[in-house]
């Protein structure tokens, strides 16, 4: 028996043609599957060649699909290691990190401390310099009063009795030692008689001026803000303001609200204070307080 490829009918397992040819009686027939039923071998080796190619096609889909999961299984295991790799890497950095962070914040701590007591110091120097800028101020302020108080006292060392200063052609005497002590109105004038002279006459601007500006330079006398008695008064007649030779006043340098005649206050005091035209304060006579003495300049031969 002869088995020729001839043009037949399609089949589904993948082949186009299927032609079964047989000897009959010695005969060569020629078949066309179109036209004829297959024959049982046929139909068998057709069965097996669908069957075969199922399998192929199942193994062909159980090889990929295992395929697959083992190229999953070998890419998740091999991801597995190099994140587990560089998991570690990053610990060890991040440990790393977290040393250096500390040490920092170590050198941090230390330096805020060092810059902390910087700022102290430096506070400390600073109160220190303004303490010495007002220093010099005052020594500067000495000075220039020491400075104009050397021709008061040159001149007055010339016409003027020891301890008195010669001012606005007159001779002063300010009792600024604590051994002069303070005292009433009356005792001041009477001290100030002993010594040939009387209270102090400011009857110009010139004399309030000056006399005001000396006592502000003393800086005992500033700070305790004391009063200076001064000859005037208004003992015969409230309000009416008299000099010691009866001269009534003209211009006064009373400070704000003054005179008010609190407790009937009839005697005058002049105040350090910096504006010398609100220096004068009306007070009881009894009070006791500094003075100021004045007497004419003594001749020279």
């Amino acid at each position: 028996m002869e088995r020729r490829e001839i043009s037949g009918s399609n089949f589904d397992g993948g082949f186009n043609t299927l032609i079964c040819q047989e000897d009959l009686n010695g005969e060569e027939q020629q078949v066309s599957m179109s036209n004829m039923i297959p024959s049982k071998h046929c139909r068998l080796v057709a069965v097996s060649l669908a069957l075969l190619a199922a399998v192929l096609l199942l193994a062909d889909i159980s090889l990929g699909v295992h395929y697959n999961k083992l190229t999953d299984t070998y890419l998740t295991l091999y991801d597995t290691e190099r994140i587990s790799s560089k998991l570690i890497k990053l610990q060890d950095t991040y440990k790393t990190a977290i040393e250096t962070m500390k040490g920092a914040k170590k050198e941090l701590d230390s330096e805020m401390s060092r810059q902390t007591q910087t700022n102290w110091e430096l506070e400390h120097q600073t109160k220190r310099s303004k303490d010495y800028e007002v220093q010099i101020d005052k020594i500067k302020k000495n000075i220039d009063a020491m400075r104009s108080h050397l021709p008061m006292i040159n001149d007055g060392c010339k016409h003027c009795p020891p301890g008195w200063l010669l001012m606005n052609s007159v001779c002063y005497y300010f009792p600024f030692s604590d051994r002069d002590g303070i005292k009433s109105w009356k005792n001041a004038r009477q001290y100030c008689q002993v010594h040939g002279g009387d209270l102090a006459v400011i009857d110009n601007k010139d004399k309030e001026k000056s006399i005001v500006e000396h006592l502000v330079n003393d800086q005992k006398t500033l700070r305790s803000l004391m009063g200076f008695w001064i000859g005037l008064r208004d003992l015969h007649e409230e309000g009416t303001w008299k000099w010691l030779d009866e001269t009534v006043l003209v211009e006064g340098y009373w400070n704000d609200g003054e005179p008010n005649d609190i407790n009937d206050e009839d005697c005058t005091a002049v105040y350090p204070r910096e504006n010398f035209f609100k220096a004068w304060n009306d007070v009881e006579c009894r009070v006791e307080l500094k003075w100021i003495c004045e007497k004419a300049l003594t001749s020279t031969s």
